[in-house]
């Protein structure tokens, strides 16, 4: 069984600074890919960026430029950093596990909550 686990997000003023950490734990195996997703009220899912386990990114428009994603395969641990954040950034974050081998899997924190106001 995986487990993944949020942990930062909060309130924080337009033009400030936040970083998500986000920590995977169970069978692990093969290529992966860990990220975060974001969903506003009223609106669909969406990607924010990922990260494979070789290091390969990909960021959605919206992040390019002011988010960096990172993380450190030998803890299974992923970072978002999050710069520059806009009120349109409001939204409860998620991260995800990817394996796409054999069978596709994937698996989702709870999520935790991001709030840009001032």
């Amino acid at each position: 069984q995986v487990q993944v686990v949020e942990s930062g997000g909060g309130l924080v003023q337009p033009g400030g600074s936040l970083r998500l950490s986000c920590a995977a734990s169970g069978s692990i195996r093969g290529f992966n890919v860990m990220g975060w997703y974001r969903q506003a009220p009223g609106k669909q899912r969406e990607l924010v960026a990922t990260i494979t386990n070789g290091g390969i990114t990909d960021y959605a428009d919206s992040a390019k430029g002011r988010f960096t994603i990172s993380r450190d395969n030998a803890k299974n641990t992923v970072l978002l950093q999050m710069n520059s954040l806009k009120p349109e950034d409001t939204a409860v974050y998620y991260c995800n596990l990817r394996m796409p081998f054999p069978h596709d899997d994937n698996y989702w924190g709870q999520g935790t909550q991001v709030t840009v106001s001032s």
